[in-house]
């Protein structure tokens, strides 16, 4: 490929969902930075000459890591800062030690002055104190120069067969950012995205068992002759029962009285809709099962309703793999974001 003119650094960068969308719309990465060396690790497999760096953001000096990675000039700052603690007072976040990861972000984009930012989170980040995170965020920002939009997107208007919504801030020095307009429609099921996928395992390098039966397959698996990440879980025979008593798309409600309480979480016992896109994916709780195998989903199952083509291989332990896919931006959506901003930029 041709060297890309846009670059980009990712904080916090998990597997790297965020990266892989960006670099499906023709970006480059210049360095991820995340504190989970397994997440890195699979980050590093499906970016063989990608730069990365394990550590606490909280404690790394951006001038340091400019010098150190001679990086000169990045065209975007990208990332997901935890702000389940944000600490607020008055109409600000204060400097306090649950704000340093969020201040982190900041002082990156600080230091490099990229053309544009982008930086996702959890829905009620818009919420969280009236308003007041949302606000301080605003303010960081354009005190930078930034022109600062946000707006809460669906995944599953992005083509991904998930109704995951996410929060998402596009900051630009030139210009304001304008987000793509949803397209899915109907948009793709989980069924669509998993019904070639079998029950029993497949070891890691194995062949597919059928055809694509889908456009969804077909392009979820370009590139890509074998599967990996297709280890299915084995319940308990109790499990397993209770699993099969609910029907497609059911949950808890659908059992009988006595098994209702069985479990403390009111999303138990949830089997996925096989006509919808799935319900958020979580990082391996084990309370969300397939739509008709009587079983949670797999990685790869995971994997592909998140948007992850079969290609990206996941790295580690089955429960670390399924924390990796949970944790991260689906790849399609972040996909569409960036290449909105590249016409901007």
């Amino acid at each position: 490929m041709p060297q890309s003119k846009h670059t980009f650094i990712d904080l916090f960068s998990g597997c790297g969902g965020l990266s892989l969308g960006f670099e499906l719309a023709g970006y480059k990465s210049t360095l991820a930075i995340d504190n989970w060396q397994d997440a890195l690790d699979t980050y590093k497999h499906n970016n063989p000459g990608s730069r990365t760096l394990c550590a606490d953001l909280s404690k790394i000096d951006p001038y340091k890591i400019k010098a150190e990675y001679a990086i000169d000039k990045v065209s975007v700052i990208i990332g997901g800062p935890p702000c389940q603690g944000f600490s607020i007072a008055g109409k600000r976040i204060i400097d306090d030690e649950r704000n340093k990861l969020y201040k982190s972000f900041v002082a990156f984009v600080r230091c490099f002055m990229p053309d544009a930012f982008v930086m996702e989170n959890v829905p009620n980040i818009l919420s969280i104190g009236n308003g007041v995170v949302k606000e301080s965020i605003l303010s960081d920002f354009r005190e930078l120069g930034y022109n600062v939009s946000y707006k809460i997107l669906l995944a599953s208007d992005y083509g991904v067969p998930q109704n995951r919504r996410r929060a998402v801030f596009v900051g630009l020095r030139n210009g304001t950012y304008t987000f793509p307009e949803p397209y899915a429609q109907p948009p793709v099921t989980t069924e669509a995205a998993l019904s070639d996928l079998p029950e029993y395992s497949i070891p890691d390098g194995g062949n597919y068992i059928s055809a694509p039966n889908s456009e969804y397959q077909r392009y979820i698996r370009r590139g890509s002759s074998k599967l990996y990440n297709h280890q299915a879980t084995i319940h308990t025979e109790r499990t397993a029962q209770i699993i099969a008593m609910v029907p497609d798309g059911g949950n808890y409600k659908d059992l009988p009285q006595e098994l209702q309480d069985t479990r403390k979480v009111h999303i138990a016992w949830t089997r996925l809709n096989s006509k919808k896109p799935s319900i958020t994916i979580d990082t391996g709780h084990n309370h969300h099962f397939h739509y008709r195998y009587n079983r949670v989903p797999t990685t790869r199952e995971s994997a592909r309703l998140q948007s992850f083509p079969d290609s990206f291989v996941f790295l580690g332990g089955k429960t670390s793999q399924l924390k990796q896919v949970g944790n991260a931006v689906p790849p399609l959506m972040a996909m569409e974001i960036a290449k909105k901003l590249k016409e901007q930029i």
